[in-house]
């Protein structure tokens, strides 16, 4: 999978230093929209959830803020079954996506791995699942 380095606007809202902030990030960079706007709201919803904008995001407080932009997820991993979609552009559907894999949030946008790394661990790495644009 092609990766291309992209902090979803991080720097440019005057954030310094190392986050947890994949999830942000992912969100920011699928939806188009502004990481402080994505930030903020994230921290909002997570209050519920006990999760933070900078040290790290629960899959709850992901799938309220993605529901809530009417976005649809597609689970690709069940319990006990095993690993079938990697983050791999080849296993992967066109469009905008944010891919939840272990720990990780990313972006994915037609095929293209949107991300400060490579996390995709030389398309190695399980996808649980996907939100995307209804």
């Amino acid at each position: 999978m092609q990766h291309q380095y992209d902090d979803g606007g991080r720097a440019a809202a005057g954030f310094k230093g190392d986050a947890r902030d994949c999830a942000v990030r992912a969100i920011a960079i699928a939806t188009g929209q502004d990481y402080r706007a994505v930030y903020d709201e994230i921290n909002r919803i997570g209050k519920k959830h006990g999760s933070r904008s900078r040290t790290g995001v629960f899959r709850e407080t992901v799938d309220e803020y993605l529901r809530g932009l009417g976005w649809t997820w597609t689970p690709t991993m069940k319990v006990g079954a095993g690993c079938s979609v990697h983050l791999r552009s080849d296993e992967l559907p066109t469009g905008n996506l944010v891919v939840r894999c272990s720990r990780h949030f990313a972006a994915v946008i037609d095929g293209v791995l949107r991300d400060t790394f490579d996390s995709s661990r030389g398309g190695t790495r399980c996808v649980y699942g996907y939100w995307r644009p209804a």
